[in-house]
């Protein structure tokens, strides 16, 4: 059984029911939900992230989904929970209205009420572009690097029987294989050398395979042949063909399932046309545990991410390319996608593209004394701390425990000192969170042109919170 829900949106999964004597009903099922234990997507500093919550009181049990996207067990073999990357439009409006109030209590919790229930539905939802969050993210080389945890997946827990419609795990898989394999083939393909089996004529090279000699030639009297193995260098080797693999899945995925790639398909398809040349001379790989023997060369570093990640995928198709091209329900691993990670991704890769991808004056997750800053702009007088948020729900601090939080990271004398400033002025810092579906949740949404420093320094100066000094907040509009 499934129970479908919208990132930031709460459930009820069990609420006590009483008989016409007053005895409770249903005490072996509330007993069964209250022992559900969240998973947990990691942990920082001693915190747990759970991927989603579920809140337990003495009669009741909720399930409230929380920044991540995906498909898990909550009984297993009985029922799970999907999170869709959905976002309902009242929660933005009651977003924009509540972080508008700056001097209000600092935290606003959801309200289940009538009005919220009324508006839960399909035509009140706003699709996340995820996809294309994860394309133009893994656009840049620089950003790439960074993508390599922005999935969970587990593979030892039981596979759960879906609708091919709630499947984001493939095409997420899909995408991030494509943008790494267009990295592969910008830098050029690994040379190496590998083993060839010939059966040669009037000559010897490297070893003679005894076996195969007695088998093809010695028992059918072609005695001026020999069946040798050597090496060569070149591209044709195991690593090569096994990414020609996973790429022909992903072609065949793409083409008949392209509605799950929300619009994409365009720059997917430009993407698969830049890559095909280069793979027209590699082999077909033969066997299937190739993958273990690989070893990783540090000077091609997409290649671990891009083999990984092709493994991820054959697995999951089972290594039968023709369940690649099904159009039925499909059995998926639980899983779940960082969307706080990927939104954070997402503003790097503006800020790096507007800036002429200098990371000398943009650095990503700089780190110190066990915080680390989402992004710190290096600009001299014009130094910025920047913190991506991915916020949208009323359970916890809207403003001012993030507030809090980056102005502890302009205090850090090790920022400080990386950002020259040896008087007592203060940083720049701001909150950048995301803006759906046109709803502006900022009076000065970014625009293209925004993510240029001069232009980012100027728009802070009309952004500052009323309440705070040197502290601003915009919003930044994302695909759906």
């Amino acid at each position: 059984m499934k129970i479908s829900l919208y990132e930031h949106v709460r459930h009820v999964l069990f609420e006590q029911q009483y008989d016409a004597d007053g005895n409770s009903v249903g005490t072996n099922e509330l007993s069964r939900w209250s022992s559900c234990i969240p998973r947990v997507y990691k942990n920082r500093r001693g915190q747990d992230y759970n991927c989603f919550h579920i809140i337990k009181s003495k009669n009741r049990v909720e399930l409230i989904a929380d920044y991540y996207v995906g498909v898990d067990w909550l009984i297993p073999g009985e029922k799970y929970v999907h999170v869709a990357p959905k976002l309902n439009k009242y929660v933005i409006e009651r977003f924009s209205d509540l972080s508008n109030k700056e001097s209000d209590v600092e935290e606003h919790k959801y309200e289940d009420s009538e009005d919220a229930r009324e508006l839960e539905t399909e035509s009140n939802k706003v699709q996340v572009n995820y996809l294309r969050m994860l394309l133009d993210a893994m656009s840049d080389p620089i950003v790439a690097r960074e993508c390599t945890d922005l999935i969970k997946i587990e593979w030892h827990d039981p596979m759960i029987r879906i609708e091919q419609d709630d499947d984001s795990l493939t095409p997420f898989l899909v995408v991030q294989f494509l943008q790494l394999l267009r990295q592969i083939v910008r830098k050029g393909l690994k040379k190496s050398y590998y083993k060839v089996s010939e059966n040669l004529s009037n000559r010897v090279k490297g070893k003679i395979l005894v076996g195969q000699q007695v088998k093809h030639n010695i028992l059918k009297n072609r005695l001026t042949k020999t069946y040798c193995e050597y090496q060569v260098f070149g591209e044709d080797n195991s690593e090569n063909r096994f990414l020609k693999k996973v790429f022909q899945f992903a072609i065949a995925y793409i083409s008949n399932h392209s509605s799950l790639f929300q619009g994409n398909e365009k720059l997917l398809e430009g993407i698969t046309s830049y890559i095909r040349p280069a793979f027209e001379h590699i082999g077909d790989l033969e066997g299937e545990n190739v993958l273990r023997q690989f070893k990783y060369n540090p000077f091609f570093k997409e290649y671990k991410d891009a083999l990984r990640i092709g493994g991820y995928i054959l697995k999951h198709f089972a290594y039968n390319i023709s369940q690649a091209t099904e159009k039925q329900a499909v059995d998926t691993p639980p899983f779940w996608i960082d969307m706080p990670r990927l939104f954070e991704l997402y503003v790097y890769q503006k800020l790096l593209e507007a800036n002429g991808r200098d990371t000398d004056k943009i650095k990503y997750q700089y780190s110190t004394y066990g915080n680390s800053l989402d992004i710190l702009i290096k600009d001299g007088g014009n130094s910025i701390i920047i913190d991506a948020k991915y916020k949208l729900q009323y359970r916890s601090n809207l403003v001012h425990q993030d507030i809090r939080q980056v102005a502890g990271y302009a205090r850090l004398n090790k920022v400080r000192k990386e950002l020259e400033i040896d008087d007592d002025r203060n940083i720049d810092c701001l909150i950048i969170y995301p803006d759906f579906s046109g709803i502006s949740l900022s009076k000065d949404i970014f625009a293209e042109n925004s993510f240029r420093l001069d232009n980012l320094c100027e728009l802070l100066s009309k952004t500052n919170l009323a309440a705070y000094y040197k502290v601003s907040k915009i919003g930044v509009k994302l695909p759906f």
